[in-house]
């Protein structure tokens, strides 16, 4: 497992960042949310990272979600969003991305992503599971789940 860490939300981040920019799709780029959001060195930032060396190679942001808003777990909780996970191109299936989901999963709450177009393998084999479409709700994205229960049940069940 490679060592996550919070991203610090400072100029060095922001420079980091135009290298993803460079070969991601454009809605994974976190480069404009994090110019929005710039304090020098502020601690309290939903980004987080995997370094190899001195450079980013990987990251993801988290959100966490007041249970008020959910409209995906049954009963409503408390639940984290992970956004844009992204593994730069010569880091890819070298198990960073995994990593990034794991150190999510250790705060023992549900989460929720979208993944990326052609990913779902990789959700699938991290136990996310995609939950019946709802229009309304879903304004054209493809949610996928996990929740701490249900990798309970399974790993009881193995």
């Amino acid at each position: 497992m490679h060592k996550v860490e919070r991203l610090l939300i400072n100029y060095k981040t922001l420079e980091e960042f135009k290298r993803f920019k460079e070969y991601g799709l454009q809605e994974l780029s976190m480069l404009e949310e994090l110019e929005g959001n710039i304090i020098e060195n502020d601690s309290d930032s939903p980004f987080y990272g995997i370094y190899f060396g001195e450079k980013l190679v990987a990251r993801m942001s988290l959100y966490k979600v007041d249970k008020k808003f959910d409209q995906y777990f049954s009963p409503q909780q408390d639940y984290l969003e992970l956004w844009k996970l992204e593994v730069l191109p010569d880091y890819q299936r070298e198990g960073y991305g995994k990593s990034l989901v794991e150190f999510a999963k250790t705060f023992k709450l549900p989460i929720k992503t979208n993944p990326r177009v052609k990913s779902s393998d990789f959700w699938s084999r991290m136990g996310f599971e995609a939950v019946k479409y709802d229009m309304e709700r879903d304004k054209g994205e493809n949610p996928l789940l996990w929740s701490p229960e249900a990798a309970t049940r399974s790993s009881e069940s193995a």
